[in-house]
């Protein structure tokens, strides 16, 4: 072979790779959208407001450093005293939030049970508390558009998740469903109660255990989303505004970035058409969207197997 043409070959060769890696690395681009319930702060009876804007100061960098386009879900009566009158630093920590750019759902006034309430108390709970949440966002020319389901709870019949649905249709807003559902808040328990020991073997040893408990969930629910769907879904991960993911966000970004994953904003995740998918399946449980379809499909137990545990010392430390 000559010269001229080894050289040409060799470039068509080297170009064929790339062109190869590109594309499967392009193929192989997973997404996923970080939400957090309970905001403006989840700080397990800690009430130091500097320790909470601390928290969120923190929390709210990571996800900025990262560019995670993360959504928090407001319990408005976290923001009132007793009285009524408002806690500046918890409005603070709201007004931080949209001004770094990040978005806002309501996750209703006082966290009540759809379980345990009638359709009206818990429609007039989700009134209640979307006022502040709607003035904060006006400032910056936005709109209160996502509910979160507390304790994902979205009616134990088909009558009253109906009823439920047609009042936020009719109030504007879209359901902020989870795929990747997990016991974080179990971890958040025993990770403060570790910090406030100030055991620092036991707060590193929670927060590896968390981080890789997260990862094997998300492995967990690809295998399911592949199942159900042929292919991964974009997904949508449940956390807290809490100490230990404010401590976490980084080795969680570097966890989902490691596997190839891309952060996107809830009207991203939710313009896939499987979040089209219908539930036709009811109970009084507070699962995955993954497993509702699931469960709407006619699959049974032993499509569940394999699910990732939450380690015991975990459960033990958080009672």
């Amino acid at each position: 072979m000559k010269r001229s043409t080894r050289e040409e070959y060799m470039r068509r060769v080297v170009l064929f790779v790339l062109i190869f890696w590109v594309s499967s690395s392009f193929a192989q681009k997973k997404q996923v959208c970080f939400s957090f319930d309970d905001m403006p702060v989840v700080s397990y009876g800690i009430t130091d407001s500097v320790y909470q804007q601390q928290l969120m100061n923190k929390l709210i960098a990571s996800l900025n450093i990262h560019q995670i386009p993360a959504i928090g879900f407001v319990n408005e009566k976290k923001l009132y005293q007793k009285d009524g009158t408002i806690i500046p630093i918890q409005l603070a920590i709201l007004k931080n939030w949209v001004n770094s750019g990040l978005e806002l759902g309501t996750h209703t006034f006082s966290h009540p049970d759809y379980n345990n309430v009638s359709f009206l108390e818990y429609a007039s709970d989700i009134l209640e508390g979307e006022t502040i949440s709607k003035k904060i966002l006006a400032e910056k020319g936005k709109t209160l558009r996502y509910f979160r389901h507390p304790f994902l709870h979205t009616g134990s019949t088909k009558e009253k998740a109906d009823s439920l649905d047609n009042f936020l249709k009719k109030h504007g807003y879209t359901v902020a469903p989870v795929t990747i559902d997990n016991d974080d808040y179990l971890f958040a328990v025993a990770y403060k109660r570790a910090s406030v020991k100030n055991d620092t073997v036991l707060i590193r040893q929670i927060r590896t255990d968390f981080v890789e408990y997260i990862h094997k969930k998300t492995d967990y629910y690809e295998k399911q989303s592949q199942a159900l769907f042929g292919r991964n879904i974009p997904q949508i991960l449940l956390l807290h505004a809490s100490l230990l993911n404010s401590d976490c966000v980084d080795l969680l970004a570097a966890m989902f970035t490691k596997n190839n994953y891309e952060f996107i904003s809830m009207d991203k995740a939710l313009q896939d058409e499987a979040y089209q998918t219908p539930v036709t399946d009811y109970g009084k449980w507070g699962i995955s969207w993954i497993d509702r379809w699931t469960l709407s499909q006619g699959k049974k137990g032993y499509f569940f197997k394999d699910e990732p545990i939450t380690p015991d010392y975990i459960k033990t430390m958080a009672e």
